[in-house]
């Protein structure tokens, strides 16, 4: 089939390329890896360098969700935030932030001036400074509004390594929150789909629970913000760096009424839709109620879900298909296994 780009029959950019699910991976590690690195061969939020001094943490994203304006929030406090929660995952303290500005051609100067006032005050509220950026404006039709692009630096004060190279079988998996309401909030506000729901994103930074949890002392492995493609690609991408299994006690993962009766409704998969005031952390087991007792003060949701385990002996952990098992599985009430597999990422595009 001829597409727009390309020769027929030849492998063309999707959608679901930029879901954050198992085509974001694939597209990153056959592509993307190999032409740049990582120099480490490790995959975080951040990457840490060194400085005079200590070490800095330097992350970048983008930014592409509609509507603009959703329940809980809006693109621009969207992008402050997601921003500082990647460098809070290195345990970093932000100290400067570049602002990018896409705009379409025929936007109202009134939703502008909107989501500047929303990157000034979120950018107060975090301690960081927007220093230096960049404004482009793109013909009508072609940037839903505004896309922004960040990149950030932030100070790390501590001497840990928290990387999934960090990471070692019999860590505890934990949450900090119930799972799915942004994505559930972004799609409910889309007037095309037809449905409605009380619930608001979870949007939120993630600093102040991170910087209680190392003033705490404890032994944080790894730490990953659960964005695009929610807890299932980010557990995938821990699991695959970290050389481990995860294993899921299905039930207790909390996901609100609310957010399961919508994917119920829409046939998608809580654990495949993205959060953006959620995090998970591997740690020693032996650490795991005194995180939960530090992550319960910022929400009574946060739990347990798991542990790492050793890599399977070739062959024993297999599909009894004879397919290969993915390295995240979750366990019901039964004691029954079954493979947690990334989402492909098509269902909701332009939703971080």
């Amino acid at each position: 089939m001829r597409t727009p780009h390309g020769s027929p029959g030849e492998p063309c950019i999707q959608l679901a390329h930029g879901g954050g699910g198992s085509l974001s991976q694939q597209l990153i590690r056959e592509l993307i890896v190999p032409a740049f690195g990582p120099a480490d061969g490790v995959l975080h939020d951040a990457a840490l360098l060194p400085a005079p001094g200590g070490r800095l943490a330097f992350t970048t994203d983008s930014y592409v969700v509609r509507p603009l304006v959703f329940p809980g929030g809006d693109i621009g406090r969207l992008a402050v935030i997601g921003s500082v929660n990647d460098l809070a995952m290195a345990g970093a303290d932000p100290l400067a932030l570049s602002l990018g500005l896409i705009l379409e051609e025929g936007l109202p100067i009134a939703s502008l001036e909107r989501v500047l006032a929303s990157i000034r005050r979120e950018a107060a509220a975090c301690g960081v400074a927007v220093v230096t950026g960049d404004t482009k404006v793109v013909e009508r039709g072609k940037g839903d509004g505004i896309f922004i692009n960040t990149a950030a630096i932030g100070r790390v004060s501590h001497d840990l390594t928290i990387s999934p190279a960090a990471v070692r079988p019999g860590d505890a998996v934990l949450v900090s929150g119930d799972l799915g309401r942004h994505g559930v909030a972004i799609l409910a506000a889309r007037e095309e789909l037809g449905f409605r729901t009380p619930l608001e994103s979870d949007l939120a930074p993630l600093l102040e629970p991170v910087r209680a949890l190392l003033a705490a002392g404890l032994e944080l492995h790894c730490l990953r913000d659960l964005t695009r493609g929610g807890l299932a690609s980010a557990l995938h991408e821990i699991a695959s760096a970290a050389g481990v299994r995860l294993e899921l006690e299905e039930a207790a993962i909390p996901i609100a009424p609310a957010v399961q009766a919508a994917c119920d409704l829409l046939g998608l998969d809580p654990l495949t839709m993205a959060n953006e005031g959620r995090l998970t952390l591997l740690l020693p087991q032996q650490q795991a109620e005194a995180a939960l007792a530090v992550l319960r003060r910022f929400d009574a949701a946060a739990t347990q879900i798991g542990v790492a385990m050793a890599p399977a002996t070739p062959g024993a952990d297999s599909h009894p298909l004879g397919l290969p098992r993915t390295p995240v599985s979750l366990r019901n009430g039964l004691g029954v296994r079954r493979p947690l597999d990334p989402g492909r990422g098509e269902h909701l595009p332009r939703i971080c």
